[in-house]
C-alpha cells in the first residue's frame, strides 16, 4: 500500500458528450499505473463509494468514480433526490451507462501516469453495469460484486427497467472476477451458476467466489449486511486479480 495519494473532484465527458462530475484518486510518486473505474451502487455517488475509490489509489491504481446521476443532479437537486429520481425512472439506461464508462476509461488511459490498462468494478447494480461494460468495451479486467439481474429480470413491482445480460457473455472482452453471497437473492446462487455456465460455454476466462454467511451488499460497512471477514477475503481476491491483469 502506498503512503500518499491525491483525491479530487473532476469532470469527464460521458454519453452524448455530456459533462459529468467524477471523483478521481491517484497514487503520488513515480511509475505508471493501471486504471480502475468504480461504478457506484443504486444509492448513488456517495461517501462509501468515494472511500472505495481512494482505496484503489492507495493500492497503486488510478481510480475514478463517475456520478452516473449527474444529469439528475442539475438545478441544486440533492444527491439523495437525484438518486431517487434515477431509480424512479427505472435506473440508468444501459446505452447511457456504457457511454459514461467509456468516457471514464478514456480519461484514465489519457493520464500521464497510465500504463494503458483499465478495468471496471461495480457493486449491486454497478456489478451488473461492470459486466455490461466489459461486454461492450475493450477492457483488461472486470469485477462483478453481487451484480443483480445479469441473469433474470427484476421482480414485478420493482421500478427498475433492466433486462438480463447473460446473452452478451460471448462479447465479454476481458477476464471477469465475480464475488457473491450465498444468502443473496439477487443474484441467487442459481443465477450465479447460470452465469458461470454461460462463461464456460463461451470459453471465457473468469473466477467466481461465493461466500457462506454473506448476502447482498456484504462490502457495505454502513449497512447491517456488512460482513467484515468476508469483505476482507473478497478485497484480497480483487487485488490479486487486478495485480494479474492491470500490471504493466
Amino acid at each position: 500500500m502506498l503512503d500518499s495519494l491525491k483525491a479530487e473532484t473532476t469532470s469527464i465527458r460521458g454519453y452524448g458528450g455530456d459533462e459529468l462530475e467524477a471523483y478521481l484518486a491517484t497514487p503520488l510518486g513515480d511509475g505508471s499505473f493501471g486504471g480502475v473505474v468504480v461504478i457506484h451502487h443504486m444509492p448513488g455517488y456517495d461517501r462509501p463509494t468515494k472511500e472505495i475509490t481512494r482505496r484503489f489509489a492507495a493500492e497503486g491504481y488510478n481510480a475514478i468514480c463517475v456520478n452516473l446521476y449527474s444529469r439528475e443532479s442539475v438545478g441544486g437537486v440533492s444527491p439523495d433526490d437525484a438518486a431517487a429520481a434515477a431509480r424512479a425512472a427505472g435506473g440508468v439506461p444501459d446505452v447511457r451507462l456504457v457511454g459514461d464508462v467509456r468516457g471514464a476509461v478514456d480519461f484514465l488511459r489519457a493520464l500521464a501516469t497510465s500504463n494503458g490498462k483499465a478495468a471496471t468494478i461495480g457493486y449491486c447494480s454497478g456489478g451488473r453495469q461492470s459486466f455490461l461494460s466489459a461486454c461492450s468495451l475493450e477492457l483488461d479486467a472486470a469485477v462483478d460484486c453481487y451484480g443483480a439481474f445479469v441473469v433474470g429480470n427484476p421482480p414485478e413491482g420493482m421500478p427498475l427497467k433492466m433486462g438480463p445480460l447473460v446473452h452478451m457473455t460471448p462479447d465479454l472482452s476481458c477476464p471477469l472476477l465475480g464475488l457473491f453471497g450465498v444468502e443473496d437473492q439477487y443474484p441467487s446462487p442459481e443465477q450465479v451458476a447460470e452465469l458461470e455456465q454461460a462463461l464456460k460455454d463461451a470459453d471465457k476466462t473468469y473466477e467466481f467466489h461465493s461466500y457462506e454467511g454473506a448476502g447482498h451488499a456484504f462490502f457495505a460497512p454502513d449497512r447491517p449486511s456488512f460482513r467484515p471477514e468476508v469483505a476482507n477475503q473478497a478485497w484480497g481476491e480483487i487485488f490479486k486479480f487486478f495485480g494479474q491483469y492491470l500490471s504493466a
